[in-house]
């Protein structure tokens, strides 16, 4: 035993002496070699996780996502792509399945308003988009066959929108239509997965905060995100707007005519319709007059246009009274370069801006498709203005509508800047003036100049007769 333990001793004292032995070059690099693979082998390894995260959640070709976006709902899909919610739905389907509520093209193509959808899509409003979208995806699976049996019962159910309290509500009609929300359900269980379904719907579902903040930045407290029903339709007599058959007590068009609701001091005709101007305030002019000029500094190129309206007069608030009490406005406003050709002359006299915007209101409510299909159908219409009595004269000319006649014509140039029902602004490319009725000057004919000769001072010529007559007495009483 003691020596088998010397023999480990001296083994163990070889060992510790080799690496201060001299070595080759070729020795030191297989032992280098060897001592970096030694040292990789006995060091743990961290680089890798042993659970990834959901971050790096690998999506498969399987997966509800890849089918909605290679799915026919593409405006759905492209408006995820555009809220940039990719990486939070993958989150969502590695954490549960989700039930997606899409809908249909028609409904975000035609249905929904133009100006809702333009809110939408700005940068700025990016937070509201995302509300929107995730407000249709429910974080779990609703198949057709978990939707209420009963008629009398309805199922709530979250979604993935954290920032609104609302919650989705599932109901089963008596005539066996299924719906979610105010939408109905016409293609239930359209696309299924192992991670999630989708069911195809008739419409947007618009959560009360995003119409809130759609609302807010339109400064109205009534306006709804869906496209109104129906066409206003011109009468061909009157080119104008028809009224509504059947009479509606709240919004009616008020009985008493725009250019008597002008006119100043009081009036015996009938007051304006009990709806608009009541202790409801249905119509928000002045907010909406806001509105329309923000709309036009924001536009770009109408900044002189506002600037006349809100500053050199008070017609702004005038249009917002007329508005509030239930009338409807077209604005022909002339472009920037079209105000800047205007003379000092024409701004300066007394009321002269007043005159020239009143000539460029029109007491109705004219889109650019009513105007275009008015003046290919009759030719000329001319329209009403607030400047009593002239009429602005409106033709078709190059696909277009002008207005005006000779030189001072102006053509339709940014066509439907802002309508909102109530009021609607056309851009021109020129400033309107009515024409002057011009008749021949009557010929004067020339009066001959006839020297007038210098006449004396009564007073005088009185006097030298007297001293005349004085003296010629005299004469014949020394005579005498």
């Amino acid at each position: 035993m003691p020596h088998f333990s010397r023999e480990r001793e001296r083994d163990r004292e070889s060992k510790l002496l080799l690496p201060s032995l001299p070595l080759s070059a070729m020795d030191s690099q297989i032992y280098g070699a060897t001592i970096l693979l030694l040292l990789f082998l006995t060091s743990p390894i961290t680089a890798l996780p042993k659970n990834p995260t959901p971050n790096s959640a690998q999506i498969n070709s399987n997966s509800v996502l890849v089918a909605l976006l290679d799915s026919h709902y593409t405006e759905l899909s492209e408006l995820v792509e555009k809220a940039l919610l990719l990486q939070t739905l993958e989150q969502a389907v590695a954490n549960h399945n989700i039930t997606i509520f899409a809908p249909k093209n028609e409904a975000l193509e035609r249905a929904m308003d133009p100006e809702f959808k333009r809110f939408l899509l700005e940068p700025g409003n990016l937070k509201s988009l995302q509300k929107l979208l995730l407000f249709h995806i429910i974080p779990g699976r609703v198949g057709s066959n978990h939707w209420p049996k009963d008629s009398s019962e309805t199922s709530l159910h979250n979604t993935l929108c954290k920032d609104t309290h609302e919650q989705l509500t599932l109901h089963h009609a008596k005539s066996g239509v299924k719906s979610v929300g105010l939408a109905n359900v016409v293609r239930p269980d359209d696309v299924v997965r192992a991670d999630g379904l989708i069911h195809g719907i008739e419409r947007l579902l618009v959560p009360r905060s995003v119409q809130e903040d759609f609302n807010r930045r339109r400064s109205l407290r009534s306006i709804s995100a869906v496209l109104p029903e129906g066409a206003p339709e011109v009468d061909p007599r009157t080119h104008r707007l028809k009224k509504p058959a059947s009479p509606v007590p709240v919004g009616s068009a008020p009985v008493l005519p725009i250019f008597d609701a002008l006119a100043p001091g009081p009036s015996l005709a009938p007051a304006p319709a009990p709806g608009p101007g009541g202790p409801h305030h249905h119509f928000d002019g002045h907010s909406q007059v806001k509105d329309f000029i923000q709309t036009l500094l924001h536009y770009g190129g109408y900044n002189e246009m506002a600037d006349i309206l809100v500053n050199l007069t008070s017609l702004a608030t005038e249009m917002g009274k007329l508005v509030s009490e239930g009338y409807v406005l077209t604005v022909l406003a002339p472009n920037d370069e079209a105000m800047a050709k205007l003379t000092t002359d024409q701004l300066s006299e007394p009321g002269a801006p007043e005159q020239i915007m009143y000539y460029h209101l029109i007491p109705e409510y004219q889109t650019e498709e009513s105007m275009y299909n008015s003046v290919r159908r009759f030719g000329k219409v001319r329209y009403d203005t607030l400047r009593l009595p002239h009429k602005v004269v409106a033709e078709e000319a190059d696909g277009s509508v002008k207005f005006g006649q000779g030189d001072g014509a102006a053509y339709l140039f940014d066509p439907d800047i802002y309508t909102d029902g109530r009021i609607s602004v056309q851009g021109i490319d020129g400033v309107l003036f009515p024409a002057e009725e011009t008749t021949p000057a009557a010929k004067v004919s020339p009066v001959a100049k006839v020297a007038a000769k210098p006449r004396r001072g009564k007073l005088l010529e009185v006097t030298c007769r007297m001293l005349w007559a004085f003296g010629q007495e005299s004469r014949l009483t020394s005579c005498h």
